[in-house]
This record gives structure tokens, C-alpha cells and sequence, in this order.
């Protein structure tokens, strides 16, 4: 079906605008269900039923500091960014700024971040299909790479944008289906399926009850902050932003993307709830049919098995092909903000300093996606048996301390200058990493070392303030003539994003 989408979509993708931005003709109510579908990851159906399971009310907690950030976006992004930007992110932080500079900077951060989170991606898909066809792990990551690259090349932003808004609604479908069928075993009474929840699970009355989350209220602050402002900087979230046709249109998306997102997440906390009796309770789903051992297929599992438990093997099969189409719907989102990052900032406006043919920048985007497919690839082999848990807290780390601070001071604060920017940019992106690599979680884990030489697992509680710091104190010294231009250009944008005035107009499909 999707593929089928593609080969609609390659017809309709002829400019640049197309490729990029769906030609910026995409309505509120559906890029609402695509950002749903670009947000609502295998990560986190797997991921977040598996630590309700596990943790109970932790679990909640951590969707929660997900979920923060979208009222961030709705009032502090999502109109400015639709108003100023054409493609990227990386239009609106170098809209008043040194072009080449700026845009090298964006788009490292960028293709960072992308890269962070895509392995996260692979690696989960690799696993995923081979537990579920029974494949080769790296057999697996070849097939998810392929289709990937064809969505992208071919179809463009449309056919990813249908891939994401079809892959939503069989979510939607899917996760209510199951969560109504368990629920449906405890009368939908909440107080029978909790009570009944803390019978049987290790914690006990604790399982309603905050616990190794908030145990270091450092990481867990930390954590909170590169969550919520992790996404107000991913780079394939707001170039969702570019595809609809106005400012009101890009309000209206966010409002819905809340709202989708907000109910599967509830749908999720009943599904993990009702995990803990109807999974942990049966033997068919553990190694050698033992309760107290480990879950078939690892702990990720619960929300098949849970699938399985509730509707039988065909809403198993039915949740198995939805969590594959989650993969790749996620995974064209991510290849195609890291190509326009190569081929609309480096190569068409930095390289070639805007003169080149949109035929040409297709090309060159196309060309990237094929690098950025094999990347992919190759980094989920060397990844296989890592914990990608810190890949994606790095790419959100990253996201938060890097992208997040000059997006937003290049919206709304006047003294901001192309000094300031490099500076706090780079300052973020660096510290994040390292901060990341000093932790327990690789220093220690991953590397080997003794000890860890940096205490906490989480870089945004210090980074982000780091790289705030560096923007202001170096934006505020620089006393150029180049510095006085830029600031006495902010009027220009300000119009601009606050009325619309220029921005790029949507194309007729």
C-alpha cells in the first residue's frame, strides 16, 4: 500500500518545494496526524508499554516529559517557523545572519542528530523483523534501508507524509483495539485492573508509586529538559512545519498532533497496565514456559505479546505489520530531513551560494538520501548489541543544546549575531556529545572504563544553559559593523513572522 503511495506521490514531486515540503499544500488535519505518525515511533509502542510493564508509574512519568514539549511548539514555534522558513529549520536561523556560517553550523547538528536517531531506528527495526519473520538481523536492516531510500527518492516529502498519516491511523486502530479487548477482561473498571495489576507485579502497592526515576532528581530534571526541548529542535519535527499551507494551518497541526498523541499515550498506559496480568501471568510468553524468567523475544516484546494475549494471532500479525510501517515511516522522516540538511544548506546554499537549478538540488538530495541509506545500514550492524535507550537520549541531548537555543533566540531576541550563534551553537553540540560519552551509560558501559568523569547520564540540564550563556555573552561583545546590520534587520523579520508577508506560498497539486 505504501509503496503503491510512493509511485502516486513520484508523479507529483517535479520542484524542489515538492520534494522538500510537499509543496507546502498539506492541511492542518493532516500534517497533525503525520507529525502523530513522525513522533509516535516502535520506540515508543515498544518501548513505553515495556517500561509501564516493567516500572509502573515511571514509566508514565517519562511519557509525560515526551509530551511537554508540543504546548512549547504550539506557542513559541509553530507560526514563526511556518512564516519564516522554506525548507529547513536552517532558513530561519540564518535568516539575518551569515549565510555560509550559519547553515554549516544547522546542518552538522542536523545530520547529528539524524544520524543519532536513526540508529536508534535501525537497530530497533533489525530486532524487531527478525523476531517477528524470523530473518537475519542484518538481512533485516538491508530491507528497511531499501525501502527507506525508495520512499525518499521517489516520492518525496508527499509519499513520506502519507506513509506517516496512513501508518497513524492503523496505530490508532491497533493500540485502541487492544487496549479495549484487555480492558474489556477487567470490566473497564479501572480499580479492578490496578488492584489486580499490584497483586501480581514484583512492586507491589509501589507499582502506583514514582520510584527510580525521580530516585536522582539531577538526571531526572536533565532528563525532563532534553525531552521537552529535544523536540522543539529534531529536525524532521519541524520541517513538518514548511509543508502546510499557512501559519494558522501550522497551529492547527500542532493542535491536532496533541491531541493524537496525548490519547496514545493513554492508550499505551492501559496497554502496559493490562500487560503486567494477561502477559506476566501466562507462561506461553517466557523462555521454557517460566513466569519468573525472561519474556520471549526480550522485554520490548510485551506489546505483541499483549496483542496476542487479547485478539489472537491476527491482531498480532496486524500489530507486527504496524510497528514495520511505524519503522519506516520514521525512518523516511529522519533520511529525508538529513538530505535536505546535505543538499539545501551545504550544497545549494553554501557551496554554490543559491545559484544552482532545483533539478540540480533534487539530485543532489537524492544522491544524499542513497549516502545516508547505506550510513544507516552500516552504523545499525556496528550498533546491533548496544542499548540504543542512549542513542536517543543523545539525539534529543543534542537537539536541546544545540539546535533548540539558536532557533529560538534567532526568532525572538533582537541582539543575536553570527558570532553569538556559532559560538553557542558549537558550544551546545560538542558539550552534548561529550557529556553523553563522559557518562556512566559509555564511559563506563560502553567503553570499558572504571569509573565515569562525568556524574550524570543526561547533558541538557548543563549544556543547554551552556550554550544560552555562550549566544548571549558572545552576541552582546560583538561590536562589528557586520553585528550592527544584523540587528538592525530584525524588524524585517519580525513583519514577517508575525504577518506572513513573503513567506513561501503552497503549490496546487
Amino acid at each position: 500500500m505504501t509503496l503503491g503511495i510512493t509511485y502516486w506521490a513520484a508523479g507529483r514531486s517535479k520542484s524542489a518545494s515538492d520534494f522538500y515540503t510537499a509543496g507546502g499544500g498539506i492541511s492542518g488535519k493532516q500534517n497533525g496526524l503525520a507529525i502523530a505518525g513522525d513522533f509516535m515511533s516502535a520506540a515508543t509502542l515498544l518501548g513505553l508499554t515495556a517500561m509501564i510493564y516493567g516500572q509502573g508509574v515511571d514509566g508514565y512519568i517519562y511519557m509525560v516529559a515526551f509530551f511537554v514539549g508540543w504546548p512549547i511548539i504550539l506557542f513559541l514555534m509553530a507560526e514563526r517557523l511556518r512564516n519564516l522558513g522554506k525548507f529547513t529549520f536552517a532558513d530561519i536561523t540564518a535568516y539575518r545572519l551569515n549565510q555560509g556560517q550559519v547553515r554549516t553550523m544547522a546542518a552538522i547538528s542536523s545530520l547529528v542528530v539524524v544520524c543519532f536517531y536513526l540508529v536508534a531506528q535501525m537497530v530497533g527495526a533489525g530486532q524487531l523483523i527478525k523476531l517477528l519473520f524470523g530473518l537475519e538481523y542484518n538481512v533485516a536492516l538491508v530491507i528497511v534501508g531499501v525501502l527507506m531510500m525508495v520512499y525518499v527518492i521517489f516520492g518525496g516529502m508527499v509519499a513520506t507524509t502519507w506513509v506517516q498519516i496512513i501508518k497513524a491511523c492503523m496505530l490508532l486502530t491497533g493500540g485502541t483495539a487492544i487496549m479495549l479487548l484487555a480492558f474489556s477482561q477487567f470490566g473497564f473498571s479501572f480499580e479492578t485492573l490496578t488492584n489486580r495489576a499490584m497483586e501480581v507485579h514484583k512492586l507491589g502497592p509501589n507499582l502506583l508509586a514514582s520510584g527510580s526515576l525521580l530516585a536522582d532528581p539531577v538526571t531526572a530534571i536533565s532528563m525532563g529538559l532534553g525531552l521537552m526541548f529535544g523536540i522543539a529542535g529534531l529536525p524532521h519535527i519541524l520541517m513538518r512545519f514548511f509543508t502546510v499551507t499557512n501559519a494558522k494551518e501550522a497551529r492547527k497541526s500542532v493542535f491536532y498532533a496533541s491531541g493524537i498523541i496525548a490519547f496514545f499515550f493513554h492508550v499505551i498506559a492501559f496497554m502496559g497496565l493490562c500487560s503486567i496480568v494477561l502477559v506476566g501471568t501466562d507462561p506461553q510468553f517466557f523462555e521454557g514456559g517460566d513466569v519468573a524468567g525472561k519474556l520471549i523475544g526480550g522485554g520490548n516484546m510485551v506489546a505483541l505479546h499483549l496483542a496476542k494475549a487479547a485478539g489472537g494471532n491476527l491482531l498480532l500479525g496486524f500489530l507486527s505489520a504496524v510497528a514495520f510501517a511505524t519503522i519506516l515511516a520514521v525512518v523516511a522522516g529522519l533520511a529525508l530531513a538529513g538530505a535536505s540538511a546535505i543538499s539545501h544548506d551545504l550544497y545549494a546554499r553554501v557551496i554554490m551560494k543559491g545559484n544552482v537549478s532545483e533539478e540540480k538540488e533534487i539530485r543532489v538530495s537524492k544522491m544524499a538520501t542513497l549516502g545516508l541509506g547505506v550510513v544507516a545500514v552500516l552504523l545499525g550492524v556496528a550498533f546491533e548489541k548496544m542499548n540504543v535507550a542512549f542513542m536517543v537520549a543523545l539525539a534529543f541531548g543534542v537537539a536541546s543544546c544545540a539546535n533548540f537555543p539558536v532557533l529560538l533566540m534567532s526568532m525572538y531576541w533582537r541582539g543575536l549575531t553570527t558570532r553569538g550563534a556559532l559560538v553557542g551553537g558549537y558550544t551546545g553540540l560538542i558539550s552534548s556529545v561529550l557529556f553523553v560519552v563522559f557518562s556512566k551509560s559509555v564511559w563506563v558501559d560502553v567503553l570499558g572504563n572504571a569509573a565515569p568523569l562525568f556524574p550524570y547520564t543526561q547533558p541538557a540540564l548543563f549544556a543547554m544553559p551552556l550554550a544560552f550563556l555562550c549566544i548571549y555573552v558572545f552576541s552582546k561583545l560583538d561590536n562589528s559593523e557586520q553585528a550592527r546590520m544584523e540587528r538592525a534587520a530584525f524588524d524585517d523579520q519580525y513583519v514577517r513572522a508575525q504577518t506572513g508577508v513573503g513567506a513561501a506560498s503552497a503549490a496546487a497539486h
